[in-house]
């Protein structure tokens, strides 16, 4: 089984700045945290991050079965292109695999634009609020969902 974890924009500035909504982990922290748990449930994982829409979306095109990053499942967390992109949620769904999107912050205590996101019209779950960590839970979550 394979797993891909696709982040957006300014997710790579992560740990930058501890006293903001995302914590001490940096990027690579989290990646790290992601191989450990899809290594220990048996699935090998591909990390990815892009400050950029077009890219994303091409990234999420070659997860189809036959792409260049063919995968089981996807992990998204788009960032601020959550509540503004068309392009991801339609990738998302072209792509014709089970996807889980996440929120480090909880974006129901943040401004009234991020409330909605058209991506998890199309994800099979969402996990918000629960900081970095989320990222690997919903690679476990998602693993386990693919081999119940």
């Amino acid at each position: 089984m394979h797993i891909a974890v696709i982040s957006g924009p300014n997710t790579n500035l992560y740990g930058l700045d501890p006293s903001g909504p995302y914590g001490t982990l940096t990027i690579a922290d989290i990646e790290a945290d992601c191989r450990r748990r899809a290594q220990a449930l048996g699935a090998s994982l591909d990390f990815a991050q892009s400050n950029h829409e077009g890219e994303l979306v091409d990234l999420i095109q070659s997860c189809r079965r036959g792409g260049a990053r063919e995968a089981d499942g996807l992990v998204i967390n788009a960032g601020s292109l959550s509540y503004t992109s068309i392009a991801i949620p339609d990738a998302l769904a072209a792509s014709g695999r089970p996807a889980i999107q996440v929120h480090v912050s909880n974006v129901f205590t943040r401004e009234a634009f991020r409330h909605h996101s058209p991506i998890s019209a199309v994800a099979v779950g969402c996990i918000i609020g629960l900081g970095p960590t989320g990222y690997g839970m919903a690679v476990e979550a998602l693993i386990r969902r693919l081999t119940a």
